[in-house]
């Protein structure tokens, strides 16, 4: 952790820690397995919602109508 981290963040990442621990009943692997898949689930949601911004052509369209209407 970097030194501009503050107590506060700090105690939150104790206390989230303690809670995934304690939803797996103790178990540290299961603990860090469960980690691990909740991670793979938000890493191929972000990878979904990137794929749908970079092939909506609305953006465009409307920088389009911004530069027309200058």
């Amino acid at each position: 952790m970097s030194e501009s981290t503050s107590t506060s963040d700090v105690s939150r990442y104790e206390q989230a820690c303690d809670q995934a621990i304690a939803m797996c009943d103790g178990n540290l692997r299961s603990t860090i397995k469960a980690l691990i898949m909740a991670n793979e689930y938000l890493e191929a949601e972000m990878q979904e919602l990137q794929a749908a911004v970079l092939s909506d052509p609305a953006p465009a369209k409307l920088a389009r109508a911004r530069t027309d209407a200058a």
